[in-house]
């Protein structure tokens, strides 16, 4: 079994195309929590295809597991 690199994918439509900040907090859209980077980057990529004609829709990647364990260093993020 490999370790778990969680991470969340979601985005939003901007404000501003050079900014993050969202025009509606509510209307967010939490794609979903991924066990390892690989199904995260395939998701965010799903989702920031499905929304191409909006440029102001952005979708994210966040290192969860970065976040619940800040002074683990890992190079598993790149598989």
């Amino acid at each position: 079994m490999t370790e778990q690199l969680l991470h969340l994918v979601f985005g939003g439509e901007l404000e501003e195309l050079d900014d993050v900040t969202f025009k509606d907090l509510e209307k967010l859209d939490i794609v979903g929590i991924y066990p390892n980077y690989r199904e995260a980057y395939d998701a965010w990529k799903g989702a920031a295809q499905r929304t191409v004609d909006n440029a102001h829709m952005r979708y994210f990647v966040v290192h969860l597991h970065k976040l619940l364990e800040p002074l683990v260093e890992d190079d598993q993020d790149a598989a």
